[in-house]
């Protein structure tokens, strides 16, 4: 099984990660990992953080010479604001003045800042934003990174774009592999439609203005999967369920939907099934819709998955709601610090780390191995297997 854990607050020292599961003989290409990490902090409408932070990845373990030792992967990224924050954030003792402290005690609506508190009751609630922050998603990023050099392995490649933003278009993008492809690295919100682009940037522009933030949709596209990963067999082992999982868990969203998603609960059986044919040269089942996203029973079908995030806008706003003082009880504006107008380009890069740990650990499980050779040689016999049906 492929697993990770992260540990790391906002404004500590560094992010740090662990992989575990990963087979040797894996090529890791650390550009690639920064890479990622900067597609994570690209994106019209973020905030100041972004200007502090030039995310780079230090391997600390788990590699040799390019290639993984099979051994678990110690990872860490630097917190670039640290310096700012050596006194409040520290780990030793420390008696700090009131005014210096940064103590946060007006929790923020749609925040972790009061239910953290109440559960761990803490006085200060920047023991629980720190960690509840969105900066702890580096990490899952360049954890996912390294899934993706293992997938890629397998001729599987993940992709993600923007197909709302604070509800522009009206109705989400519906679009091709070839037209997610062809998106610009440099495009401002990761979005195919120009025109949708533009219209999104001027709403971002006048939520800027107002003090307000915005939310939207982002679909996560995998293709090249083989059928058989997932199970039907148990609740926890179905691959729908955990790609849920794992995509609800990034900061802010609140929805998630595989192939046509909330629709197909209105429409007929006959408009929402994917009917089946064969394909005599290619030797496959295949399907001329895919309605299913990919999944069916919890198992992939061999055609393209695709799972969407709905994200609700971010609950740090310049123009602060209404909260309450936990000391005093009384009513005062919520806490501010540094904010994003949106982020759903950067969660859709989340989006694509999360698919592909969760991917990488289905496909372990499917071909097990102790090397990448080993895990191959199941692979294709498993492929062999397949033109055989």
């Amino acid at each position: 099984m492929l697993r990770f854990t992260t540990a790391g607050e906002s404004h500590g020292r560094a992010l740090v990660a662990i992989v575990e599961g990963l087979p040797a003989g894996v090529p890791v290409d650390i550009d690639q990992i920064n890479h990622e990490l900067k597609r994570r902090q690209w994106g019209y409408g973020r905030g100041g953080r972004m200007k502090i932070e030039q995310d780079e990845v230090q391997i600390l373990s788990g590699v040799r010479h390019g290639l993984t030792l099979g051994s678990p992967l110690a990872l860490m990224i630097d917190n670039k604001d640290w310096a700012n924050w050596t006194e409040v954030m520290a780990t030793e003792a420390r008696d700090l003045e009131p005014e210096k402290s940064r103590r946060v005690k007006r929790p923020r609506p749609g925040h972790a800042d009061l239910a953290g508190g109440l559960k761990f009751g803490a006085r200060d609630l920047r023991n629980i934003l720190e960690r509840a922050s969105a900066r702890e998603t580096a990490a899952r990023v360049a954890c996912g990174a390294l899934a993706k050099q293992l997938l890629t392995q397998f001729g599987a490649e993940i992709r993600s774009h923007v197909i709302q933003l604070g509800g522009l278009p009206e109705k989400p993008l519906e679009l091709s592999w070839e037209a997610i492809s062809a998106i610009r690295e440099d495009a401002p919100l990761r979005c195919a439609d120009e025109l949708a682009q533009q219209s999104m940037i001027e709403l971002i522009d006048q939520k800027r203005h107002e003090g307000d933030t915005l939310g939207g949709i982002f679909e996560v596209v995998a293709r090249g999967l083989v059928p058989g990963l997932g199970s039907h067999t148990s609740w926890d082992g179905k691959l729908d369920g955990r790609l849920a999982q794992a995509v609800m868990s990034i900061p802010a969203v609140k929805g998630v939907a595989i192939g046509a998603g909330v629709e197909a609960s209105s429409l007929p059986g006959s408009e929402v099934h994917d009917e089946i044919a064969y394909n005599a040269e290619t030797k496959d089942f295949i399907r001329a819709t895919n309605r299913a996203g990919g999944l069916e029973g919890g198992i992939t079908n061999g055609e393209e998955l695709r799972i969407r995030g709905h994200l609700k806008p971010i609950s740090t706003l310049r123009r602060p709601l209404r909260s309450v003082d936990i000391d005093t009880k009384q009513e005062e504006a919520a806490a501010f610090e540094r904010s994003d107008i949106t982020v759903v380009p950067a969660a859709g890069v989340i989006g694509e780390a999360m698919t592909a740990l969760v991917l990488g650990s289905a496909l372990r499980e499917k071909f097990g191995g102790d090397s990448l050779g080993e895990m191959k040689r199941n692979f294709e016999g498993y492929r062999e297997q397949l033109r055989g049906y």
